[in-house]
């Protein structure tokens, strides 16, 4: 009983609400002012483009960059869309969503297969496969690459640009989806079987709803990827009118 005493003796005695919301208030001094340094990269670099768009090249340089233009114009943009720029843009949306859709649905498809035949060794070795695309960058392969789409005839034309993009999408895709799809409770696969729900089912009516944060993160990552794409389009397209 004595042991027990001391004990309740040295104990601390609960925080009174104010004290820790005050102490909250203090410890997020250091997280706001890195919000705020952090707001800062982002902004300025945007802020700098948009007042410089609006300056005539003399301007550029001559005068204090932050400071927005005391004569703005709008040369620049005409000049942008004189050169071309709408038509390029569609061909950059066209790109971009014929490589990251086809990308997605596949590797969603191929990753509910992998995850519910994961005692099958041929998908198993498809799935090594798809993991070892992950270690091989398209800087190493720009040269096959651009050999096979001269022998399909494919060369500087759009879909010469989806179908590599398409590959290169794949390993990462799927490396994500099916580890989400993997998490899934097995229970709810079982039930859908007991229903008499087939795997094609199975797969539009439980694993895609239950994966679609993952398709919009993977779809986000592989759209500014394939957006942002240099070296595809240098290597294999030539006719800027394409």
């Amino acid at each position: 009983s004595t042991a027990t005493t001391g004990a309740t003796r040295t104990q601390r005695p609960p925080s009174p609400p104010g004290e820790r919301a005050r102490h909250l208030r203090q410890m997020n001094w250091l997280g706001g002012l890195a919000g705020w340094i952090w707001l800062a990269i982002v902004i300025i670099p945007i802020y700098w483009i948009l007042i410089t768009s609006f300056k005539s090249q003399d301007t550029y340089f001559s005068d204090n960059p932050m400071v927005p233009p005391t004569s703005p114009t709008l040369e620049n943009y005409r000049l942008v869309i004189e050169s071309n720029f709408p038509h390029y843009f569609v061909n950059s949306v066209i790109i971009t969503l014929g490589a990251v859709v086809p990308a997605l649905v596949i590797s969603f498809m191929a990753s509910y297969g992998i995850v519910r035949g994961a005692s099958n060794r041929l998908l198993q070795f498809i799935n090594g496969m798809f993991l070892m695309g992950l270690a091989i960058p398209i800087q190493a392969v720009i040269i096959p690459v651009y050999l096979i789409i001269i022998k399909l005839h494919l060369y500087d034309s759009l879909i010469a640009l989806i179908l590599p993009s398409i590959a290169f999408a794949i390993p990462l895709s799927v490396l994500v989806l099916s580890n989400f799809i993997r998490d899934v409770p097995k229970e709810l696969f079982e039930s859908m079987r007991v229903d008499g729900a087939s795997e094609w089912r199975t797969l539009w009516s439980l694993a895609f709803p239950l994966t679609r944060p993952a398709m919009v993160t993977v779809a986000i990552y592989n759209g500014l990827a394939i957006w942002n794409g240099f070296l595809l389009p240098l290597i294999l397209t030539e006719n800027p009118n394409i």
